[in-house]
């Protein structure tokens, strides 16, 4: 569904609404690949995740938010935009032309700096290689592609600098660095994590944490894969070397640590407790500075990521919910209540018309997504039922193809436009863990066809 926040600004720029006597900073944090159980507050079993549980405790938890995308860039942008990959461009991960159209992206962060804030983008862009300054950042720290965990090389503001240290505790320090900096204005602060993609590693003082813990993985069911012929089709090898428009990355090396089930798994939350150490770094800093209960703090994902579901580790690029499904933790004490819980279907794109309403912001823009402040505030109002997720496969990694998905709240369908008699229906509210493939059961025919008529209808909006 497409919404429109209504009124211009001067000469074309985003008009202040008039009801807004007070705007709120915004904290924006974004880990990447972190799947949404994995914080103590949704639910790991021994995750110790204290800061960023106080998000949501003292804030918003929302049970049902999803990326439409799940890899890294289209969803990254998506947060950005409010528009799907197919709208904004940035449709994988493959590299060639994407840093050249995220130049051209029209994010929130940059309509709220034309706007009066101050901004600030801290962290992983990975829109392309190229890690110079985007439009609407007042102060920029990045750098290319995936960045290294350890002693990485940044583009601060225009200077490339060499680092001694690891990558997140560094991406933090800047965090509050910014946020103590002297101002008269508002402020956006833009976190993106690498942490914890790929290869994991952790702070040194985290390299035992969790230490003779077991991570528990999901049992195989035997009629699971037999219903996945897109997913467990042969597909012939690729020379990723010689790919026209795609240029691999090559990874940092793990450094001894393995790439058993367990030491990957474990590794992520180790990663994991240097970004909730930095959240607890920026909560304080807000404290100090008496702006957090005039702050929009917010922490999220990416993408979700599979752990062994349906036989794929280390894997993130399909549409089952382990991919799709990530946390969203929303505190702002002037909207928001201590604990409040949001079961309605949210995304990432309707995060930029959501931060555009916190600060009163009009654009006249149509947005894929909606603004969801009104499901912060207990309201009634009708909210979406199903949503499209979407994926374009990848010249680099061709295991994964093309696939669309309609969601509801009790089904789902995944639809392979380039494979012929793969497609895939689950009826989540029996089937949660997407097991039993019901394509071809005669009892969920009439779900079925009324699923494809709305898969249509929402990837008409192309």
């Amino acid at each position: 569904m497409t919404s429109r926040l209504s009124r211009r600004g001067f000469l074309g720029a985003p008009a202040l609404a008039a009801a807004a006597p007070r705007r709120p900073n915004i904290v924006f944090i974004i880990a990447d690949d972190l799947r949404h159980d994995a914080l103590s507050a949704t639910g790991h079993p021994f995750a110790r995740t204290p800061n960023i549980d106080r998000i949501a405790r003292e804030g918003a938890l929302f049970e049902n938010f999803f990326c439409t995308t799940p890899l890294c860039s289209p969803s990254r942008a998506s947060f950005l935009t409010g528009r799907y990959a197919h709208h904004h461009r940035i449709i994988n991960n493959d590299k060639i032309g994407h840093d050249f159209v995220s130049h051209t992206l029209v994010t929130w962060p940059r309509l709220l700096r034309e706007a009066g804030y101050e901004t600030a983008f801290i962290g992983k862009w990975h829109m392309g290689p190229d890690d110079s300054r985007r439009p609407g950042f007042d102060h920029w720290i990045s750098f290319r592609g995936q960045g290294l965990f350890i002693d990485p090389v940044v583009n601060e503001n225009g200077v490339s600098r060499q680092l001694t240290g690891y990558m997140t505790d560094y991406l933090n320090q800047e965090a509050v660095r910014f946020l103590t900096r002297k101002r008269s204005r508002p402020f956006v602060l833009y976190l993106s994590h690498k942490a914890v993609h790929f290869p994991y590693l952790p702070a040194r003082r985290h390299e035992n944490l969790y230490a003779g813990r077991k991570p528990v993985y999901p049992s195989e069911s035997p009629g699971d894969l037999e219903g996945k012929p897109a997913l467990t089709r042969r597909v012939p090898e690729v020379d990723r070397l010689r790919l026209e428009g795609a240029v691999p990355e090559p990874a940092e090396p793990r450094r001894g640590r393995g790439r058993e089930r367990d030491a990957v798994a474990l590794d992520q939350l180790r990663c994991l407790a240097s970004v909730d150490e930095g959240a607890g770094m920026i909560l304080d800093a807000l404290r100090r500075l008496g702006a957090l209960d005039d702050t929009v703090v917010i922490f999220t994902s990416d993408n979700g990521y599979l752990l062994g579901e349906h036989g794929q580790f280390d894997q993130k690029r399909w549409a089952y919910e382990e991919s799709i499904r990530i946390p969203f933790l929303l505190r702002y004490p002037r909207l928001v209540k201590a604990g409040t819980r949001v079961p309605g279907m949210t995304l990432n794109i309707d995060v930029a018309p959501a931060m555009l309403g916190f600060a009163g912001v009009d654009w006249p823009e149509p947005f894929d997504g909606r603004d969801f402040r009104p499901l912060l505030e207990g309201t009634s109002a009708p909210w979406r039922e199903d949503f499209l997720a979407e994926y374009f496969a990848e010249k680099a990694g061709l295991r994964t193809p093309d696939w669309q998905a309609v969601r509801t709240a009790s089904w789902k369908y995944i639809h392979y436009p380039g494979l012929n008699g793969m497609d895939e229906l689950y009826h989540l509210a029996s089937d949660p863990r997407e097991l039993s493939n019901r394509i071809a059961d005669p009892s969920a025919a009439d779900h079925l066809a009324a699923l494809r008529r709305r898969l249509r209808t929402l990837a008409r909006s192309r």
